[in-house]
């Protein structure tokens, strides 16, 4: 074999040596990118869990820990806030949702009344709050100001703040209660309300929990919807002839005994 063709041979062997490293180099690249990108893939989806987690938390109540009823609070579980006298005759069970137009319609006819009876000891009211909105339109707006009503409760305020949130209530659809600091702003018709404790308490939601608890509670009482009112058992909101007049004729009648 002449020396020209050993050095030909030779260099073909040589090229196809490296010719293979370089296949091995790619197939180690390929093989680590493949690894790298299922890396990449399980983190993304773990990212997404974490944000469909974090979403899911914010959508529901927020409210995992026990219920924590405000000052006062009575009846079954404590999820009643008494507006009146405890020795009145007549006792008007009122459920009410504070982004519930037609609640707000309710207590525009007969608040004064109510008020009236209150005062004169001839009524107590006791008031259920419930999140029936948020669960047919979506938001936190019940809740959120079922909470801030129960913190005011603790503050000996609930009937004043009940009053002013019903008088700013906005539109059905539009979820302004489920901003706190709307919550507190309006805090601030009422006096001495809007103080640092109040503030903690609708913040940290110290009550959530506690409107959840009143809402299943209703639904579990088979009610229809809001607001449901209740005098001697008998739902008086659906009754077509009954007025404020009559109302405190009732009231006034079982006063007399």
């Amino acid at each position: 074999m002449s020396e020209k063709n050993r050095d030909g041979k030779r260099t073909a062997r040589e090229r196809l040596a490296v010719e293979r490293e370089k296949q091995k180099a790619g197939e180690k690249r390929r093989r680590a990118l493949i690894v790298g990108a299922s890396v990449i893939c399980v983190l993304g989806l773990a990212a997404v869990i974490g944000v469909v987690a974090a979403n899911a938390g914010k959508h529901k109540s927020g409210s995992a820990g026990p219920a924590v009823a405000p000052s006062g609070a009575q009846g079954k579980d404590g999820l009643a806030i008494p507006v009146g006298k405890d020795g009145a005759r007549s006792t008007l069970t009122v459920w009410e949702d504070f982004r519930c137009p037609a609640c707000q319609a309710f207590e525009v006819a007969y608040r004064p009344t109510l008020h009236e009876l209150a005062d004169a000891g001839k009524l107590r009211i006791e008031y259920h709050l419930v999140r029936l909105i948020d669960g047919n339109l979506g938001g936190t707006g019940s809740l959120r100001s079922g909470n801030a009503a129960a913190c005011a409760q603790d503050a000996g305020r609930f009937r004043d703040y009940h009053d002013v949130l019903f008088a700013n209530q906005p539109k059905e659809t539009d979820d302004a209660f489920a901003n706190n600091a709307k919550l507190t702003e309006l805090a601030g018709k009422v006096k001495g309300l809007d103080t640092p404790a109040f503030r903690r308490c609708v913040q940290n939601g110290t009550h959530d929990s506690w409107v959840d608890k009143s809402n299943q509670a209703f639904r579990s009482g088979g009610f229809s919807g809001t607001p449901t009112v209740l005098l001697g058992g008998k739902n008086i909101y659906q009754d077509q002839t009954m007025t404020p007049a009559k109302l405190r004729q009732l009231v006034e009648a079982a006063d007399r005994g």
